[in-house]
């Protein structure tokens, strides 16, 4: 078996000595199967560019409660307790190894980069093109100079692309003390790859954000799993305040189940997370799989009423919306 080009350390529960996995969990596919779900699959056909109902978002320089801004797929920025966070930050128009060939944004940027406040802390939470995207972090470096904080193994990527970024990278379980937060590096059911001979061989993760006005809980991508991992953060850290989750992504389920939760399973992981409010992202922005560009919000919205749960608690966002998100939810 050939070596981990990104990380060494000793085997765990989730590392074989040359790569991460899902414990108990579902793999990723085999080519046969990519192969597969390309050639048979029902695509819904995206349109080419779409317009938020958003205008660009011009944020503050600091924020002292909680406010969440939508950049786009999976990058938000956070601002809490007067720090000023980005997740998995993406400005790129392709999420692709090639320039001009991959997913294309139909759907702005929420924010101008040049319009960002100062940027302190980035939460990269694994390697796949739509959520480490090295030309962005190249500028948020120059720009802003942010610590980044991510799995073991990502740190190589980073570095070989962005020498001298401050990173710091941590094993689940792991607790990251950074100025103005603790950042708890915990378990999401997924898996990683840049290329065709690197999968799995660095970690990928969700984290747990504490502040002095609540905790947030960012999982960047995931399949449900059983609700495992949703109800281990729960039981750990004792319910959030806001819960940052994926909904879009996920179809075919017989491809997608092991690695993107679908809208439904999202409301269920709100729950079993003890999250008193939720920020859905992961959609509208780049397709990746088969469903409709409106699907993901639209199924949410039945998901949640099923559930007696108030839309306001559980938001899908699109680009340019920002969320001052309450302390609780109403009664």
């Amino acid at each position: 078996m050939a070596g981990n080009r990104y990380y060494t350390g000793p085997v765990s529960d989730h590392f074989d000595g040359t790569r991460f996995f899902n414990p108990g969990g579902i793999a990723p596919r085999p080519f046969a199967d990519v192969l597969r779900w390309q050639f048979g699959r029902d695509r819904a056909r995206w349109p080419k560019a779409v317009q938020s109902p958003f205008p660009q978002a011009v944020p503050k320089a600091r924020v002292e409660d909680l406010r969440v801004t939508m950049v786009g797929h999976a990058t938000l920025l956070v601002q809490v307790a007067g720090l000023n966070i980005l997740t998995d930050p993406v400005w790129s128009e392709r999420v692709s190894p090639i320039s001009f060939i991959g997913p294309k944004r139909v759907l702005p940027p929420g924010i101008a980069f040049e319009a960002l406040p100062k940027i302190d802390l980035v939460l990269l939470s694994h390697n796949h093109y739509d959520h480490l995207d090295t030309a962005t972090l190249k500028r948020l470096k120059a720009a802003h100079d942010p610590l980044v904080v991510t799995p073991l193994g990502n740190d190589r990527i980073v570095l070989d692309a962005v020498p001298g970024m401050r990173i710091r990278t941590g094993d689940w379980g792991d607790r990251i003390e950074t100025p103005g937060a603790v950042v708890h590096v915990e378990p999401a059911h997924h898996w990683s790859a840049r290329g065709t001979r690197d999968r799995r061989m660095a970690l990928w993760a969700s984290f747990v954000v504490e502040t002095e006005v609540g905790r947030i809980y960012h999982v960047g991508d995931t399949g449900f799993h059983r609700g495992i991992n949703y109800r281990a953060a729960a039981e750990k850290h004792g319910g959030f305040r806001l819960a940052i989750l994926p909904i879009g992504a996920y179809k075919p389920r017989w491809f997608m189940e092991g690695q993107h939760q679908d809208p439904n399973e999202a409301v269920e992981g709100m729950t079993l997370a003890k999250a008193e409010f939720a920020a859905g992202h992961h959609w509208s922005t780049f397709q990746l799989t088969d469903e409709p560009i409106d699907e993901p919000g639209q199924v949410l919205a039945t998901a949640l009423k099923a559930k007696g749960i108030g839309a306001g608690r559980f938001r899908p966002m699109v680009a340019g919306e920002v969320w001052d998100v309450p302390t609780r939810r109403p009664t």
